[in-house]
């Protein structure tokens, strides 16, 4: 009977082991989980910076002369982004399409001079909340505020190619 009692208190004691490290192995994962997706998010934004530079770095020069070009590239930038699934969703108005010399200075676009030597599609005031899917995550119980507002500000500079 002597056996028998110890091998009880030995599951017991991996018992509550066990108790005690799956709390910091689910805060471990759920922080992996969430540091990857504000990766993922950024990632999406990147490529979509890069598909509206890439739009416009070939261009017709005729584009550029009537500044219709800003718009069709926003809507490039927006729909790649979303495309990715994001939350929340990127707007037009985060979008910031500028056209530079060659010195990278910027310039007014469509401008009486013609095309840019080179153009430039950046994200800003897009944010997402870290915690956002996991909220047990967040060191105040909870609280969403408290890693809320992780600003995503990817950009393009791309030389125009026409």
């Amino acid at each position: 009977m002597k056996n028998s009692g110890a091998f009880a208190l030995q599951r017991g004691v991996a018992a509550v082991e066990f108790a005690l490290i799956i709390v910091f192995l689910l805060i471990l994962v759920a922080g992996i989980v969430e540091f990857g997706r504000a990766f993922w998010y950024y990632d999406a934004l990147t490529k979509a910076t890069r598909d509206g530079a890439r739009m416009l770095s070939i261009a017709d020069r005729d584009t550029f002369s009537t500044g219709s070009f800003i718009g069709d590239a926003k809507a490039r930038v927006v729909q790649s982004a979303n495309l990715a699934n994001l939350k929340p969703i990127l707007d037009a108005a985060q979008v910031t399409v500028d056209c530079l010399d060659d010195s990278f200075g910027e310039i007014a676009c469509g401008s009486a001079g013609g095309a840019p030597a080179n153009v430039r599609v950046s994200i800003t005031g897009y944010s997402i909340d870290i915690g956002g899917m996991i909220p047990f995550l967040s060191p105040s119980g909870g609280d969403p505020t408290v890693f809320s507002g992780v600003a995503l500000a990817p950009q393009t500079t791309m030389r125009y190619m026409n």
